[in-house]
């Protein structure tokens, strides 16, 4: 008997319960249409044709929530589907120059290009384009995609996940059935797997239920915020890569940008930090856009036209924080698990070996004819080049938040360098990224600069150009186990920092001029990038799946 209400993500108020929900049945149920979700499905596809495989995405469509102008290196992607050019893959912009940057607040030097940063046969794509790609390829070997519905809850047979359902679907604010009432459906299978992304819903659920997580260090993330600009044809480089690193940021705060030439005279620019910063009053999105502004910078952007804006966490812990891969009846995929190459600074290609290493492990277990556990996983991923290209890189991340910009810099010289990625120590993530935070007394303000409206924007204007929406009359996405907490806490010791480390203005406190200071959560604003759910002092905040086909919806150039 499936024990669903301890999988539960919000409690439902009784009646909707009663209605019972239809169920289908399959032998693999993927959870995120991204890189993994997709390369594993076509996989499974190519090796157990027979097999029923359904993937369930929660955006409106495929590619609707997947952010990237990226870099992809296609190992991955010549192994899966070889004669991808002949079959129209939307790679279309060869990498052409690296640059590495160091900045100051008014110069810029260009450093040596680490060699993990060089991508010479690499693609500057739309990643969204490259997926909806991917899911058609996907269709065409007959794997049932249901984009729109949200996976909310994990099914448990007997202590062995059996499945999710998805979200129910005209939900009142209050929790009761309104009048375009849609139960949700179980989606029973002999396998799930869950590609959800960085830091996803019902990824955390199992880590927890199954104690992925122990003997791991702590994961650690950051907030990545991206920007599509439309450029005149005269300042277009296409195939042109920036990174940098060093201003606005100070030395112990981890973060850079990327700048990448592609398309049709299309720029996309980013800014990263690492979510294990300490000022309180650092904010990401105010960082970002200050970062146009250096003389170094705005050049790229004069004369064009901001077309579109989106967030996400990334996680990039490395091999030292991936949790246990194998669960009762499923697999951690993707970065759902965290397969990130921080210094490399691409996922796709590790996400997309993932997953077909998962089906690989699967479509052996299928042809077993029984319910085998799934612990083979595990060992093809150690086997791949994936754990070989990881581990030569661990080190890397947690030298600069154990010595900071400098000192990271200089340790990862040697490491790559002299050591080759072959030391014979680890170096370890210390604490979570919500442990990090100074009192907002004991950390130095931080003064933004108004916005131009030209090359400098506001939050809200921003969420606008993102496409998000979400349906009025549902309740809210954003949980707080305890809200006492948000005064008491957040707002005592650190003055709010969910309002500076929101991208989206989703957090707002009210009556402060009045002495009674409370949190108002702008829950329809929200891009899904997660990072509240990561940064919480207390981690009182848990971000759940809204209803299906909300949230943000980005063109096919992001």
């Amino acid at each position: 008997m499936t024990d669903a209400k301890e999988w539960k993500m919000a409690e439902e108020l009784p009646g909707r319960e009663a209605m019972g929900r239809e169920a289908m049945e399959f032998d693999v149920v993927i959870v995120g249409g991204g890189p993994a979700g997709l390369s594993a499905a076509i996989r499974l596809k190519q090796l157990a044709p027979e097999a029923a495989v359904c993937l369930v995405e929660k955006g409106g469509e495929i590619g609707a929530h997947t952010l990237s102008g990226a870099v992809i290196e296609p190992r991955a992607l010549n192994e899966l589907i070889p004669d991808w050019q002949e079959k129209g893959a939307p790679l279309d912009t060869p990498a052409r120059e690296d640059r590495f940057m160091l900045m100051t607040e008014s110069r810029a030097f260009k450093l040596p290009t680490p060699p993990q940063m060089h991508n010479s046969g690499n693609y500057i794509v739309s990643l969204g384009n490259v997926v909806r790609w991917l899911g058609q390829q996907a269709e065409a070997l007959g794997v049932e995609i249901y984009p729109g519905f949200a996976a909310t809850e994990v099914l448990q047979d007997e202590g062995r996940v059996a499945g999710i359902a998805t979200g129910d679907m005209g939900v009142g604010k209050d929790g009761s059935a309104a009048g375009n009432f849609q139960r949700g459906m179980e989606l029973r299978a002999r396998y799930t797997l869950l590609a959800e992304g960085c830091r996803g819903s019902l990824s955390k659920q199992v880590m927890t239920q199954f104690n992925l997580r122990d003997g791991r260090d702590p994961q650690t993330y950051a907030i990545g915020i991206k920007e599509l600009w439309e450029i005149p044809a005269e300042n277009h480089r296409p195939g042109l890569i920036e990174h940098s690193l060093g201003w606005p940021l100070d030395r112990a705060t981890y973060g850079g940008s990327f700048l990448y030439h592609f398309g049709d005279n299309l720029v996309s620019y980013g800014f990263v930090i690492g979510l294990d910063y300490a000022n309180p009053w650092l904010s990401p999105f105010d960082e970002m856009q200050r970062f146009k502004a250096h003389p170094a910078m705005r050049k790229h952007f004069e004369g064009g036209r901001r077309i579109s804006y989106g967030a996400r966490a990334l996680i990039e812990g490395g091999v030292q924080s991936l949790p246990k891969l194998s669960f009762p009846g499923g697999l951690l995929i993707g970065d759902a698990a965290g397969f990130l190459n921080v210094p490399k600074i691409k996922g796709t290609h590790t996400a997309m070996k993932s997953g077909m290493l998962a089906a690989e492990t699967v479509a052996e277990a299928l042809a077993g004819g029984h319910a085998a556990e799934l612990d083979g996983y595990v060992d093809r991923v150690k086997a791949s080049w994936v754990w070989e290209e990881l581990s030569k890189v661990r080190n890397v991340r947690p030298s600069f938040a154990r010595f900071g910009m400098w000192g990271g810099l200089a340790y990862s010289a040697l490491d790559t360098y002299v050591l080759r990625g072959k030391a014979p120590w680890t170096l370890h993530h210390r604490h979570a990224d919500n442990e990090t935070l100074a009192t907002a007394e004991a950390a130095p303000r931080i003064s933004y600069p108004k916005p131009d409206g030209v090359l400098t924007f506001d939050k809200l204007s921003s969420v606008f150009i993102s496409n998000t929406n979400h349906e009025e009359n549902q309740p809210a996405h954003l949980v707080l186990a305890d809200p006492a907490k948000a005064v008491a806490l957040n707002w005592q010791e650190y003055r709010g920092p969910e309002v500076r480390y929101c991208p989206a203005a989703v957090y707002e406190y009210v009556g402060v001029e009045e002495g009674e200071p409370k949190l108002q959560i702008n829950a329809q604003n929200c891009v899904h990038c997660k990072t509240c759910d990561i940064k919480d002092p207390s981690q009182n905040i848990n971000w759940v799946p809204p209803e299906g086909g909300g949230g943000p919806n980005y063109p096919g150039g992001m």
